[in-house]
């Protein structure tokens, strides 16, 4: 195997992964509106102090994805909320053009948060935290 190409594709899936988070942590602030965000996740029965949270997460996380540090760490803290957003969509259909958005695309960026949690950093990326790292099995580190 290309360990190089092996980098440069965690590199990809990382960069996507922070891209897509902070994008949607954005939607909710400017388009939504905070007070939106929490009338919606009161309306599904989640407490409005959980969108304050979603917020940190994305915008924490999806920055720190970017740089690549603690991206092990950072997918790891962002998986229960995209599993959030796939209990959300559940009842909307598989598609995520389906009125209220279907639960194919929450699923797919878990899935994606998952494979960055297994592949690290990739290439071009600012630190690991070797705590975490140290957990990751020697045959899944690049």
């Amino acid at each position: 195997m290309n360990t190089a190409t092996q980098n440069y594709g965690a590199t990809i899936a990382r960069v996507s992964l922070g891209v897509v988070l902070i994008a949607h942590g954005l939607l909710k602030v400017l388009v939504f509106t905070i007070p939106g965000a929490v009338s919606y996740f009161e309306s599904v029965g989640i407490p409005a102090i959980f969108i304050y949270l979603t917020l940190f997460g994305e915008f924490a996380g999806g920055t720190a994805l970017l740089l690549g540090a603690y991206s092990r760490l950072s997918a790891l803290l962002c998986m229960p909320i995209l599993l959030g957003a796939v209990w959300v969509h559940s009842g909307n259909g598989w598609t995520f053009s389906s009125a209220g958005g279907g639960w194919e695309y929450p699923a797919l960026l878990f899935v994606l948060a998952v494979i960055v949690a297994l592949q690290g950093n990739g290439a071009f990326a600012l630190r690991k935290l070797p705590l975490i790292d140290g957990l990751i099995p020697q045959s899944m580190k690049i």
